[in-house]
């Protein structure tokens, strides 16, 4: 069992099994990011690339995504989704 201290969630939480996007910022992700703050990322992508109209297969929309990402984790904020008010 791989346990991290996680930049959201704290001390022993669980870490992911994989590097989950390459380069540096996976690293990074691998080595800070619990599986449960991981989970969220993830439903949220789906969000913002849906509602952005993005394609992970474009250039430009992969490099918006890695900003979102980065953002999302490491920078204490999420990049707006078009038409979504949070509650």
């Amino acid at each position: 069992m791989n346990k991290i201290t996680c930049i959201k969630y704290g001390k022993d939480q669980q870490g992911l099994n994989y590097v989950p996007y390459p380069g540096e910022l996976g690293n990074r992700i691998h080595n800070e990011v619990s599986q449960k703050f991981w989970q969220e990322w993830l439903s949220y992508q789906v969000m913002f690339i849906n509602e952005n109209r993005l394609s992970p297969i474009k250039p430009n929309d992969r490099k918006r995504i890695e900003v979102a990402m980065q953002k999302f984790f490491f920078e204490g904020g999420v990049e707006p989704v078009e038409g979504y008010t949070p509650e």
